[in-house]
């Protein structure tokens, strides 16, 4: 289904205030930077436990999709809110990563890039291309890609709910803000920027796993964990207007190394005028396979701490703000 469908009573992503509590994410990246990650650790946990007490929201969504995980894998989750906790942590500890990225404090040593030759090449030639990411681990990490192999990068982002943690980032690099461009939806002027920045060799990267900030999204269903849910059919719809490589993006935390692939998704897209949406709803399925495969890998990593599976509303009043 790629059209506007009938929207189930629901929040949508956009209005969920994330764990951004900008004093606190200071005062646990000073600690770290001064004492090292553990002490940092000792504040962070209590944070954490807290912001699970206070987000019964957010706690319910990570329950959820961690349930969905285990009935998937074959494996129930006997654990309950200690996995949930987890989960939550693990997210805190990413935030922490990314201040470390953007400060310079990250063991970039400890990277470790997989599927990238092709996309050097890319680089190397000055040929740009599109890169659909998730919300799996750390997208901060291309950064890494950046300095070693000269990757410039625009990454679409809506920062409205999450303006206090982008606003700590530009204060740990004055430079931050240059390659985030904020969007609520891509207008055409923002297309033709956009396929000016491919054009001279740059990458765009855009998340293939949040439906679009607007009343009626367009979305195609694709299975999920063993469920239908909505995938937004945007980032396939640019790359056809772009006619350049489409690239998946993802990245996971696993011990104290941290990993990037890179996968060829397609050399081109080109929608058909007949049966488009069906086209677009094979290329979203491809899409959400290899996410589910990832998120298989690293399942504590997705961080949507929302009803993935229902198709929200848009809480007119405010979407504009």
């Amino acid at each position: 289904m790629t059209q506007p469908i009938a929207a189930i009573p629901a929040r949508h992503w956009a209005h969920i205030d994330e764990f951004t509590a900008l004093a606190g994410m200071r005062l646990i990246f000073w600690i770290c930077r001064v004492f090292g990650r553990w002490p940092a650790r000792a504040v962070m946990y209590p944070v954490v436990l807290w912001y699970m007490a206070t987000k019964p929201a957010a706690r319910a969504a990570s329950r959820a999709y961690l349930d969905r995980m285990s009935a998937f894998r074959g494996s129930p989750d006997k654990s309950g809110r200690l996995t949930v906790c987890r989960h939550f942590a693990a997210f805190a500890e990413s935030l922490l990563d990314k201040m470390l990225l953007w400060s310079g404090g990250f063991e970039t040593e400890r990277v470790e890039l997989h599927g990238h030759e092709q996309i050097a090449v890319e680089i190397a030639a000055q040929r740009g291309g599109l890169l659909i990411c998730s919300h799996l681990g750390n997208l901060e990490l291309c950064r890494i890609l950046s300095r070693r192999a000269g990757l410039k990068l625009t990454v679409l982002i809506h920062t409205k709910h999450a303006e206090k943690f982008n606003r700590l980032l530009a204060e740990l690099d004055p430079d931050s803000r240059l390659n985030l461009m904020q969007v609520t939806e891509v207008s055409p002027a923002t297309a033709i920027s956009l396929s000016e920045k491919i054009a001279r060799g740059e990458f765009v990267a855009i998340a293939g796993d949040r439906i679009p900030v607007s009343s009626e999204p367009q979305v195609a269903l694709a299975s999920f964990l063993g469920a239908p849910a909505p995938f937004p059919i945007g980032p396939y719809i640019l790359a056809s207007l772009f006619q350049c490589p489409v690239y998946l993006l993802f990245t996971m935390r696993n011990g104290r190394a941290s990993e990037i692939y890179f996968e060829l998704f397609q050399k081109s897209i080109r929608l058909p005028r007949n049966d488009r949406d069906q086209a677009l709803a094979e290329l979203v399925a491809a899409y959400a396979a290899r996410l589910e495969h990832f998120c298989c890998r690293a399942p504590l990593q997705w961080f949507n701490f929302y009803d993935f599976w229902r198709l929200p509303t848009m809480d007119t009043t405010d979407a504009s703000r």
